[in-house]
């Protein structure tokens, strides 16, 4: 699949209108898939079907899952002459959609596999629906279950080696600096940080813990998204989509 935007222009979280959208997708049928890739897409078809209308704002996140996402925006805004504003960040989103590497009952999230956290709280932040899209693997009933790399925490690099010992102090489990894959040394954030991974030992009130990551000094974001999202769209590998909204529904 290759995605060409000649149009844009780098943007600094201003605001860009897509009156044309010079975006080329290849097409992949759900038959050409994986049961995984399938059900992704199914998943971001059916967001984006039932919470993408005409004159809104939209902000969309990173990972595999936004493709699809995108694609589909793509197709209805040609089929349906959809007027959009999309936008990385913004104070004034109708609505965001983005993917996450689990998801429990009450729809608390763990993101940032991929070391983008912080933006990608900022715009969920910011959205009056932050909508989460993923394949079936991540529909959980308590984090932990099939994400086994932890809580990501994005941290100032000097305070890397204080918070880990706050972490295992005050919450338990291992907390380990991220290291880079492809060269030495850790990975370092797009805001020029260092990725904590916190492996904990059992689930929690995910509120709480949340603002216990948070207290620590030199911790600038958590990956754990506490009632923020609104629903959930689970994509299955024969196309079907399953539903959810928060069992216990969120006051924020």
């Amino acid at each position: 699949m290759s995605i060409s935007l000649p149009s844009l222009k780098k943007f600094h979280g201003k605001s860009v209108l897509f009156q044309r959208l010079f975006i080329f997708v290849k097409n992949i049928s759900v038959k050409d898939m994986s049961g995984i890739d399938a059900g992704k897409k199914a998943a971001a078809i059916a967001a984006v079907n039932n919470h993408i209308k005409d004159q809104q704002i939209v902000g969309i996140g990173s990972g595999t899952t936004v493709v699809s996402a995108v694609q589909r925006i793509v197709e209805r805004v040609k089929a349906e002459n959809l007027k959009l504003i999309c936008i990385p960040t913004s104070f004034q989103l109708d609505v965001a959609i983005d993917g996450a590497d689990e998801v429990d009952s009450n729809l608390v999230c763990i993101k940032g596999g991929g070391g983008c956290l912080t933006q990608e709280k900022i715009v969920a932040s910011c959205a009056k629906e932050f909508i989460v899209i993923a394949d079936e693997r991540k529909d959980v009933a308590a984090l932990g279950t099939t994400w086994k790399k932890g809580v990501p925490l994005e941290v100032v690099d000097l305070a890397y080696r204080p918070v880990q010992i706050h972490i295992e102090r005050l919450l338990g489990g291992s907390a380990k600096l991220r290291l880079a894959t492809q060269k030495m040394g850790p990975v370092v954030t797009d805001n020029g940080n260092f990725i904590i991974d916190w492996v904990f030992d059992r689930p929690g009130d995910w509120n709480q813990i949340n603002t216990t990551l948070k207290m620590i000094p030199g911790v600038v974001e958590t990956g754990l998204f506490v009632n923020m999202a609104k629903k959930a769209y689970f994509g299955k590998a024969d196309g079907s989509v399953q539903v959810r909204e928060p069992q216990v529904q969120n006051n924020v």
